[in-house]
Formats: C-alpha cells, sequence, structure tokens
C-alpha cells in the first residue's frame, strides 16, 4: 500500500511540476494569429459601373486548414506601370488542433479605380491582366 502512495504521490508532483512552465515571455497569447500560406486557383474580376471604374478582385483558393482564414491585402499600387499588387496569406491560432486537409476558401478585395486600360494584378509573383 505504501508503494502505491508514493507512486501517487510521485505522478502528483510531476504534473504540477509540468504545470510550472518557467518564463513565458516568449509563449504565444491565447489568441494571437500566425501567418500561413494561401494558395490561388482562380481570380475573377468585378468591374463597377462607376466612373472611374472601381474593380474588385474575387480569389478562389485554399488554405493549409480549416482553422486558417485566408486574407488579401493591397500593397502597392502604381499607375505608371499599370500594376497592383495584393498580399494574399492566411491567419491561424498556432497553438489550435485542426485538421490537416486543405480548405477552400472565396475572399474579395477592392483592387480601386480605373481609367480605360490595361492594367495588372499581382499576387504571390503570379499575374493576372485585366482591361478596362
Amino acid at each position: 500500500m505504501k508503494a502505491k502512495s508514493i507512486i501517487a504521490l510521485a505522478l502528483a508532483a510531476a504534473l504540477a511540476a509540468a504545470g510550472c512552465g518557467g518564463d513565458d515571455a516568449d509563449a504565444a497569447e491565447p489568441g494571437d494569429q500566425a501567418k500561413g500560406p494561401a494558395f490561388v486557383e482562380e481570380v475573377q474580376f468585378i468591374f463597377l459601373e462607376s466612373y472611374p471604374v472601381q474593380v474588385r478582385a474575387t480569389i478562389v483558393g485554399t488554405v493549409p486548414t480549416p482553422c486558417h482564414e485566408a486574407v488579401a491585402e493591397v500593397t502597392d499600387t502604381d499607375a505608371g506601370a499599370g500594376t497592383v499588387t495584393v498580399d494574399l496569406y492566411s491567419l491561424a491560432d498556432p497553438d489550435e488542433v485542426c485538421a490537416q486537409v486543405l480548405e477552400p476558401f472565396e475572399v474579395t478585395v477592392e483592387v480601386g479605380s480605373f481609367e480605360t486600360g490595361d492594367y495588372t494584378l499581382i499576387i504571390d509573383e503570379a499575374e493576372y491582366p485585366f482591361t478596362i
């Protein structure tokens, strides 16, 4: 009986020590999001009836898991070169347990307002031309 008590006491001490993790200064706070990849399969353009023409791009693709959320942001517009660059990535909680399967997404981003001409949307160095 004494051996069982010692084992139980040792197990309880080990569990208590495991819960006392030292310095957590570098640990992620609950809810912190880590950047991950997003993979483009298709880009569709929407042209609004306005002057100048407002353009939106619907990006269809996949993210690594159902826990990832796709984010698209216009990061650079070079009117002289006729290019618009979009930063596409995913966000997820790195501590969340999630099934490792590709998850489809669809996100729409405001590309901008444009005069008549030829333009190029750049996402992850891939070019998607459009004409107004």
